[in-house]
């Protein structure tokens, strides 16, 4: 497996754990509709939380939530729809991002709730 697969695997695992702690249902990981993934979908507080996560050794070319683009977005809002039209979900959905720095031993963990709303594009 590639180093940069490899990190953001733990990202996603560290991702989990926080997640967990908070109080999160976990319904899914690494869900798929096409091309598009979503990377965590839980449950809390009758929300559906689909979270991207977002792994980098460092933030020289800034903090790892900024490459969440539009682009990516979209792609989200897409497969979440999917997936809630799919599974007959009828509850409010919520898009997090969690961005994490690994650096040696430390890990900097920034949990960003509501990081993007649905547009009508």
């Amino acid at each position: 497996m590639a180093e940069h697969n490899e990190l953001g695997k733990l990202g996603e695992e560290i991702a989990l754990g926080h997640l967990r702690e908070k109080g999160y249902l976990i319904k899914e990981t690494n869900w798929r509709f096409g091309k598009d993934e979503i990377d965590i979908i839980a449950e809390k507080d009758k929300f559906l939380v689909i979270v991207e996560v977002k792994t980098r050794q460092s933030n020289a070319f800034g903090e790892p939530e900024v490459f969440v683009t539009t682009q990516k977005q979209r792609f989200l809002i897409r497969a979440t729809q999917v997936y809630l039209e799919r599974n007959k979900i009828d509850l409010e959905t919520r898009f997090d991002v969690i961005s994490i720095v690994i650096s040696g031993s430390k890990r900097n963990i920034k949990h960003i709730e509501d990081a993007f709303y649905p547009t009508m594009n």
